[in-house]
């Protein structure tokens, strides 16, 4: 499968996990504290939520989320009760200061602020301490108390699951900021998700949208031990409050950097807008950027003996069907759907235009970038079944056996469910994301003669050797600096080999 090469090929350090690794002096002072001090903190925090809930509740009995509040007095005296009750909050939670670097702009110097990095639930200090309008998720207003909580301050709200519900957050934010009206600005956490500060992932470019002047907010935790980050993977909620009530402090700072405003040429090009603040806010942060999206958290998750190894393909094909809303569309009975349809090919080669058929989706530049992925002659036409491939590895990523199944389900000879030694090697370039694979070692140690395999031996083998991708098979940029001569496998092969 093809790249341009404009994403990476392996991450040093996943944003998307985080771990809490303890001391034994640590284990100490957090089994000391909770029996002592967390209850405290726990009832007080709850206390002052509760206070804070009041006066937001009283904040919405009047207005409506999508009209702007006049500031009465008493909107004025409710805004301080706010401020003041989440203040105390966030005191009783540990943090007893918070350090301010800078100066907030005003909303007519900036009517959009950028924050990064987003990877806590305490990254809601900013927001209750300014009042500012904020994007969230939509579930959000469904939870008790704290639901309220946030609809105080007017947020937009996003549904993740619904491609629609961005293009009308991204809508709602500009109506917010062109209106003319008295709004606060509005808060935007462009990374889109919690990552675990290693790096700033890519923005998304719906705060960027409008063309209008932003600032960028950087946000800190400098405490020696780590226990506020919440990532895909790692503590849970729970677990990461309690470690946090059971610090002595919580150190937390904020940093308004220098209003940034767009050239022109940004206007026109959002990405390329979101992009250069990203970089700005990097090099703030002294923290490298990391060319990753939200919606590649669980490619990059992919480990294990038949897990993919280089993500710069996976990784570009993945935004690609995304954009193009294949993605959301696919589950398991898709993927069969679709294999079902490529056996019926029986390895025909498909033009663009066939392609577009078979997906039903009309003709596109996106499709067509899809389309030159796989094609690896560059004759204009590529074998169905390498696409149905890609798309079950990205769907599942975690789930490589049952990618490799439906894999041999397409190639398999009827009579004995097996695949010939060249397939094989296609499915894994494809499934591992790597190029040339060389199967030499693999079925000499199999001691099969034939050149065939079926999956149930395959999977057998893999489960006896978890050393499977570092010992019994190479490829080009092999972790043993091993590259095959091999040449990669094309379609002309496969049909040579029927």
């Amino acid at each position: 499968m093809r790249s341009s090469n404009s994403r990476p090929s392996r991450i040093s350090k996943n944003p998307f996990i985080s771990k809490v690794e303890l001391t034994t002096a640590q284990k100490v002072q957090i089994g000391l504290m909770s029996v002592t001090v967390f209850p405290v903190r726990l009832l007080l925090g709850l206390f002052f939520m509760m206070v804070a809930w009041a006066f937001c509740y009283l904040g919405s009995l009047e207005g409506s989320e999508l009209k702007v509040e006049k500031k009465t007095l008493r909107k004025r005296i409710l805004d301080v009760c706010v401020r003041l009750s989440m203040r105390t909050l966030w005191f009783c939670c540990g943090f007893h200061w918070l350090k301010v670097k800078g100066k907030m702009a005003d909303v007519s110097e900036a009517p959009i602020l950028v924050v990064a990095p987003h990877s806590a639930f305490f990254d809601a200090i900013p927001v209750s301490e300014t009042l500012c309008t904020f994007v969230t998720k939509e579930s959000g207003k469904n939870v008790p108390v704290w639901g309220t909580i946030i609809q105080y301050v007017k947020p937009v709200y996003v549904s993740r699951a619904d491609q629609d519900s961005r293009k009308r957050t991204v809508e709602e934010i500009k109506r917010r900021v062109t209106s003319g009206e008295p709004w606060p600005q509005v808060m935007v956490f462009p990374e889109g998700t919690c990552t675990n500060r290693a790096g700033l992932i890519s923005f998304k470019a719906g705060a960027f949208i409008p063309g209008l002047p932003v600032q960028p907010v950087v946000l800190r935790y400098p405490n020696k031990l780590d226990t506020v980050t919440w990532t895909w993977q790692g503590p849970g909620g729970l677990k990461i409050l309690w470690l946090t009530l059971c610090q002595l402090h919580n150190a937390f700072e904020i940093e308004y950097l220098p209003v940034y405003t767009p050239s022109q040429e940004e206007k026109e090009n959002p990405a390329l807008f979101a992009n250069n603040v990203r970089m700005l806010m990097a090099k703030a942060l002294d923290a490298p950027p990391i060319d990753l999206y939200f919606d590649d958290r669980e490619v990059i998750m992919s480990s294990g003996p038949l897990g993919i190894f280089d993500f710069s393909g996976l990784l570009e094909f993945n935004q690609l069907v995304y954009r193009l809303r294949l993605k959301s569309a696919t589950n398991a009975s898709s993927l069969e759907d679709q294999a079902a349809k490529a056996c019926k090919l029986k390895g025909q080669l498909l033009n663009v235009e066939d392609f577009a058929q078979c997906l039903n989706l009309p003709l596109s530049d996106i499709l067509r970038q899809v389309h030159r992925m796989f094609d690896q002659e560059n004759n204009g036409r590529i074998d169905y079944r390498h696409f149905v491939i890609a798309l079950s590895t990205v769907y599942q990523p975690t789930k490589p056996k049952d990618n490799l199944r439906l894999a041999f389900k397409m190639y398999q000879n009827d009579e004995d469910g097996s695949v010939t030694k060249e397939h094989l090697a296609t499915i894994l370039e494809i499934m591992m994301g790597v190029e040339n694979i060389e199967l030499s070692g693999l079925f000499l140690s199999l001691e099969e003669d034939s050149g065939k395999i079926t999956y149930d031996r395959l999977c057998e083998f893999v489960d006896e050797h978890p050393d499977f991708m570092y010992n019994y098979i190479r490829f080009k940029d092999h972790p043993r600096t091993f590259s095959s001569g091999r040449k990669k496998h094309s379609d002309n092969d496969d049909k040579k080999t029927q």
